[in-house]
């Protein structure tokens, strides 16, 4: 996609996923191989470091307490089997024939039991693990296989949440806090990479707030910065839709992608589950995501030819911001009056360059129902316009 349309995340995910499968992340080194790695964190298991609980001494009046404490071996093997039990696997059927109800395996993956609702499981994975199917099923760690039903995707962040029967769920991943994760600290992965069930892989933290280029379409241009978790526990095929684990056992990022390039090893990624809770929640509402919008189409002066540009009788100094293409009607950029051909610089005076920027700054700095003021150029006049935002589902 040349160009960026907030119209509704859901309608452009529907109309790219109709057309391809996937997506990747692209930059720093090599082509990315999508993942799906599973860790997590179930309840009632053991916490790393635990303290026993203290000893206490004689107390005589006018002195203070002592408070004596051991601490206990760290039960890495107790943590990874507990978590284990919230770790399932998510198998693809799709039919090759369109026309025909015959379906077989197109692709596994993983996912994570994060929630219990009733009489039912709720399951967060990878968009790419669940696209394109016609049916789904999930494995239990028990090995029992239960249907699966997609409740709703984001394709920006590759997420997607699934719900199985309960009843057979025992255990529930703990959720943890990503915000929290320093560089250096233990990262776990379970999952089943390369078709190899339950396997385990440690390493660390190695960045907390890495930004990758996310080309949605594979046109060569990124249509998002990704803020992902950067981990040197290997993940591989297979591993995609599975969870980062601290050493609490605690989930704090959904693997996602690794850069898969010969001489490039030990760099993997995970969405933060800081990230992922908010798009879980809305998934599980609206059965997609809800995301404020403006109602525009861009393309960054950076993709356009020269030609191109000099028509927009920019003042010298602008080299760089988004040019509308088209804006919807009835939209909140139609109702402030912006056109095709406007050229937009700058949202609430923070300095735009390209159209990943643009939807960055709306997805992550504002919200449904929030004004925002938009600088742009009209035949060489700078202008400005406030907007209030819309949902992303009108």
């Amino acid at each position: 996609m040349g160009y960026y349309d907030d119209t509704e995340m859901s309608r452009y995910e529907d109309k790219k996923q109709s057309s391809r499968k996937g997506y990747f992340f692209s930059g720093l080194v090599g082509a990315v191989v999508g993942a799906v790695g599973i860790s997590l964190a179930a309840p009632y298991v053991p916490v790393f470091n635990q303290v026993n609980q203290a000893r206490q001494v004689q107390q005589t009046e006018g002195t203070a307490v002592p408070v004596v404490q051991s601490s206990k071996p760290t039960d890495l093997a107790g943590m990874i089997q507990g978590a284990k039990e919230a770790v399932v696997g998510v198998i693809n059927y799709q039919s090759s024939d369109p026309f025909s109800a015959n379906v077989q395996e197109a692709g596994k993956g993983s996912g994570v039991i994060y929630k219990k609702a009733g009489s039912k499981a709720l399951i967060v994975t990878n968009n790419h693990v669940v696209q394109g199917a016609k049916q789904l099923e999930v494995k239990l760690d028990s090995g029992k296989k239960v249907t699966a039903k997609l409740i709703g995707t984001d394709q920006l962040l590759d997420l997607a949440v699934v719900e199985i029967d309960g009843t057979d769920v025992k255990k529930v991943a703990t959720l943890g806090n990503s915000d929290n994760v320093r560089v250096g600290e233990t990262a776990i992965a379970i999952g089943n990479p390369l078709g190899l069930e339950g396997t385990v892989t440690e390493g660390i933290i190695s960045s907390k707030d890495r930004e990758i280029p996310v080309d949605l379409d594979q046109d060569g241009n990124p249509d998002w910065d990704a803020q992902v978790l950067q981990t040197d526990a290997s993940i591989n095929p297979g591993n995609s839709g599975g969870a980062l684990l601290n050493a609490n056992g605690e989930v704090i990022g959904i693997n996602s992608s690794k850069i898969a390039q010969e001489e490039v090893e030990g760099i993997g990624f995970a969405i933060p589950i800081n990230l992922a809770k908010p798009i879980m929640e809305s998934i599980e509402k609206y059965g997609k995501v809800q995301r404020p919008f403006v109602g525009v189409q861009l393309r960054s002066l950076g993709e356009l030819p020269n030609y191109v540009v000099d028509r927009l009788k920019l003042p010298k100094e602008i080299t760089s911001g988004v040019l509308i293409l088209q804006t919807t009607l009835n939209s909140p950029a139609a109702k402030a009056g912006l056109k095709e051909y406007d050229v937009i610089t700058a949202l609430d005076n923070e300095q735009i360059a390209s159209a990943a920027q643009f939807r960055k700054y709306l997805y992550t700095k504002k919200k449904i129902g929030d004004t925002m003021k938009i600088t742009f150029y009209r035949d060489g006049q700078k202008l400005e316009q406030q907007v209030t935002l819309e949902s992303g589902s009108n």
